[in-house]
């Protein structure tokens, strides 16, 4: 892999070559990445999206202040900026003609980081972590099992194992009636947002961290290759044909995810009394201890303080080692023979890992937690069912008054019924990832006669 490509500035439908060294300064185009993301209805309803903790009933506390997957993916953005900045720096030093010939600055590599962070969970379905799953188990051991006759073993995995990041992806490229190329993102955006370059089969083909789930559905196969080919990404040979190694970057985005949410969950789960504060301090401590201003954090008289100097010292040491990490990989990383995530290489790793085990034992596996997600999967199931339901039997020209209401109270772009089983599943799916929590609970209350 070659960065002067990875860096590719073109744009579906484009009939020209966009030139670094010949954009508007004031408003670049992986700038302008950022922009399109942010205005987007996709990403708006990640405000109503619980990231792990559902929103607390109650106010006038630090319980007003869980993140959702909106928050979440601001604060990503924000770190995955400096990530790219950072590494982008050490690039261009390695690597002149890129500043000299090409007209790059460091500048870009956190534009196009920031971007795919900002995006990294548009795809997410309601309900927090369960909810790809409760999609995937309607079609595994629900009633959209029935279906898989009808399905190429591919677009059965597709459903299967329903993927956000695939999810994300379609959002971002689809191109609707007089929307051609969706978003129409930079193809280095979207490079780096690609996390898992491959399709859902083979599931698993290698322990390479490419490898671990999957990016595309089938029905954006055609353009994902298109992607893939502009910014030249290599082949891994353990999928070929169908899977690739990661834009270098994508590693700088993955670290950005997993720096927030190994932080600032645990930070949630502090303010909730999921887990005991004094108990936590002593966590991100061992964390920084090698960073940490003693005088300054002993004269803070509050423990509300104490915790955000600690967050705040945490994030920086984490950015700092996945920076390092990054850069002393880097030629590895254009090879595709860096298989891990970079915070799995860090000095950092077991501190990491420490925090983590903490707050799956605390807060992914609390009650209100599981509570969540055990009303996400009947909600999920119910709403799928009831949906493809009325859109098959319309396709197969038994639909009663009642699916016809149905489908009118789908949004226009979901109602299509003359087309594949497997379009019609996969965007009936696509479209109850695509509710907020709030939406799901309000339809599903609807549609089963709990409200009117």
């Amino acid at each position: 892999m070659e960065w002067e490509q990875l860096l590719s500035l073109k744009r579906q439908g484009d009939t020209y070559k966009r030139l670094r060294k010949e954009q508007e300064e004031t408003r670049l185009g992986f700038e302008v990445d950022y922009d399109r993301i942010i205005f987007s209805s996709a990403f708006r309803s990640l405000q109503d999206k619980t990231q792990v903790v559902p929103m607390p009933i109650s106010v006038g506390s630090n319980k007003d202040f869980v993140h959702t997957r909106l928050t979440h993916s601001l604060e990503v953005s924000v770190v995955g900026r400096s990530l790219g900045r950072t590494a982008g720096q050490q690039i261009l030093s390695k690597y002149p003609y890129l500043a000299d010939v090409h007209g790059y600055h460091f500048n870009d590599f956190g534009a196009i980081v920031a971007a795919a962070a900002l995006a990294h969970d548009i795809g997410n379905p309601p309900f927090g972590h369960s909810g790809e799953k409760a999609i995937g188990n309607y079609y595994k051991q629900g009633n959209g099992k029935s279906y898989k006759a009808s399905l190429s073993p591919e677009e059965y995995q597709d459903l299967v194992d329903f993927e956000g990041n695939a999810n994300g992806f379609k959002l971002l490229t689809e191109a609707r009636e007089g929307v051609p190329g969706g978003l129409r993102l930079s193809y280095a955006t979207l490079g780096a947002f690609m996390k898992y370059p491959k399709a859902s089969l083979p599931k698993k083909p290698s322990k390479h961290i490419a490898d671990k789930k999957f990016g595309f559905f089938q029905s954006e196969k055609d353009f994902f290759r298109e992607v893939v080919e502009e910014i030249g990404l290599a082949p891994n040979p353990s999928n070929p044909g169908n899977g690739f190694f990661r834009h270098p970057l994508t590693y700088l985005v993955e670290a950005a995810d997993d720096i927030c949410y190994t932080i600032i969950d645990f930070e949630d789960g502090i303010n909730l009394g999921l887990i005991p504060e004094e108990y936590a301090l002593e966590y991100l401590i061992n964390l920084v201890r090698e960073n940490i201003n003693t005088k300054k954090y002993n004269a803070m008289t509050h423990s509300s303080d104490r915790l955000s100097y600690l967050r705040a010292l945490a994030i920086n040491t984490l950015i700092r080692d996945a920076v390092d990490v990054f850069v002393q990989n880097e030629t590895k990383i254009l090879k595709g023979e860096f298989d891990s995530a970079l915070l799995d290489k860090g000095k950092y790793q077991a501190q990491v890992e420490d925090i983590i085990k903490l707050s799956v034992e605390k807060i992914y596996q609390s009650t209100e937690v599981v509570d969540k997600e055990l009303a996400g999967y009947r909600i999920i199931s119910d709403l799928l069912d009831i949906y493809t339901t009325a859109l098959i039997n319309t396709k197969e020209g038994n639909a009663s008054n009642y699916d016809r209401l149905l489908i009118k109270s789908l949004p226009e772009n979901y109602r299509n019924a003359d087309t594949s089983i497997y379009k019609i599943l996969l965007d009936t799916s696509c479209f109850v990832a695509s509710l907020s929590d709030s939406a799901a609970v309000h339809i599903h209350d609807k549609l089963t006669g709990r409200k009117i």
